[in-house]
């Protein structure tokens, strides 16, 4: 399964932060594009050139739409179609809970990709775990979707993350948190309910 930017961005904190970390001028590929407004915001605010990734017809012309290269196709058949280190950065922008090869895309990101940014809605968030107490699965501003219509897959919380990224030898670059719009800077597995991260191979 591929997700298209699942969820919506709350308050474009994560746009603002994927816009400073991106050089001017970077080749960027943005995987699970949605209608390409990230790539097109990046284009507009840093001049890069780079092309999506989307599954769903109905997005793949929306990005045509909006002047961005897209290419359909599923993001868990992986990215083998693209040589290593043809892109400055790859994105994973609210859909790394939408694949199901998720440890297989993550490494693929940082085979095509200098570097990786990847955000994603946080499990831990405390009203998450409130709702989960009570017996039921969360829905929020960061997971819309009720446990019987929901696309996500592979829900996990920024410890989860940051784990993962021990074990697979990744280097995290930069990492931002944010409830609402607003960065969080202390207890963000807890208070945070989106994370933003920058990450790259740690060279062996």
């Amino acid at each position: 399964m591929n997700g298209g930017g699942l969820g919506p961005r709350i308050g474009r904190a994560d746009f603002d932060a994927i816009a400073d970390w991106v050089k001017p001028g970077a080749t960027v590929l943005d995987l699970g594009c949605g209608d390409g407004t990230l790539l097109r915001h990046l284009r507009e605010t840093r001049a890069v050139r780079g092309y999506g990734i989307e599954i769903e017809d109905d997005k793949v012309i929306a990005c045509l739409k909006n002047g961005v290269n897209v290419i359909q196709g599923d993001l868990d058949r992986g990215l083998a179609g693209f040589d290593s280190g043809s892109f400055d950065a790859v994105i994973l922008s609210l859909t790394l809970q939408a694949v199901r090869q998720t440890e297989d895309l993550v490494l693929e990101m940082l085979r095509v990709g200098r570097e990786g940014i990847v955000t994603f809605p946080n499990f831990g968030y405390w009203r998450h775990r409130l709702q989960v107490l009570a017996g039921r699965m969360p829905v929020s501003g960061e997971l819309p979707y009720s446990w019987y219509d929901t696309p996500n897959v592979h829900l996990c919380t920024i410890q989860d993350f940051d784990d993962f990224c021990a074990r697979h030898s990744i280097r995290v670059l930069e990492r931002l948190v944010f409830c609402e719009g607003r960065r969080v800077d202390w207890l963000s597995n807890l208070r945070g309910s989106l994370a933003v991260y920058r990450f790259e191979r740690t060279a062996t």
